[in-house]
């Protein structure tokens, strides 16, 4: 009888569904819950660090318009990014986390893995060189436990030629042009909407592993793991556990 293919869970942002993304809380509440891998965006503010922030400004988050490339990192204790549409004032206040300051605390749990990934607004704005110096220079004392993930085919082809980190290419499109990228390029993993996978389309093969989001669906992460996806990403990493069959690849962390 063959094994059954049973997933490891990304928490996207953290524990998105319930708790404000990219924030210290919401990926601590993904660990506790037995999350192996965590995933977060970044973007460069004014003096050159990083911020967990997934949109080049405040206001869907914080509901401040200011935008991030005119923010210095010492200044966000004014800005509280507990998502008050969607959450009301649960978790006020929380400002937007330096990636430094994570990632110091994710060493605290060894077994943990994180995808980051640098949003394409940085890229734009501050020069690709900039950013990809910068950041694979604050990456590299946390380089076991770090993945550098992107949409930008470019950022990726630099971070191979600049360093040793691994590196995932997210598709905008599950189509001809982006597979024979994606040999070009040769990620450590592929990451992808499932809903823009035709059919039962297979997924390609190569030396990557796969990543499909967002799933939220136990059944349905199995199904899309048989296919031949390693690593399911989901905004609702609690209840995704505490199916009996993902459980198995559960991180308990020593809490």
């Amino acid at each position: 009888m063959t094994e059954r293919a049973i997933p490891q869970l990304v928490a996207h942002r953290g524990y998105l569904l319930h708790y404000p993304e990219n924030t210290w809380p919401g990926l601590e509440a993904a660990l506790k819950a037995g999350a192996c891998w965590l995933e977060f965006d970044i973007q460069m503010c004014a003096d050159q660090t990083f911020l967990l922030l997934h949109d080049a400004d405040f206001n869907r988050t914080a509901h401040s318009v200011q935008s991030v490339f005119d923010t210095q990192s010492d200044d966000t204790d004014s800005i509280s990014v507990h998502e008050p549409d969607r959450l009301g004032k649960k978790f006020a206040p929380v400002p937007p986390p330096a990636l430094t300051d994570v990632m110091t605390r994710v060493t605290g749990f060894p077994a943990a893995r994180v995808m980051i990934e640098i949003k394409e607004e940085s890229l734009e704005h501050w020069g690709l060189e900039t950013v990809m110096d910068t950041l694979l220079q604050t990456l590299q004392p946390f380089h076991a436990q770090c993945v550098l993930i992107s949409f930008s085919h470019d950022a990726l082809s630099y971070a191979m030629q600049h360093s040793t980190l691994q590196t995932g290419w997210v598709l905008q499109q599950y189509d001809k042009a982006h597979w024979q990228r994606a040999h070009s390029l040769k990620p450590d993993f592929l990451i992808c909407n499932h809903t823009k996978i035709p059919g039962q389309e297979p997924l390609w093969t190569g030396a990557w592993q796969w990543m499909l989001y967002d799933i939220t669906d136990p059944s349905l992460a199995l199904d899309w793991a048989g296919r031949g996806a390693a690593l399911i990403e989901t905004a609702d990493i609690g209840s995704m556990l505490q199916d009996p069959v993902l459980a198995q690849r559960k991180c308990r962390h020593g809490l």
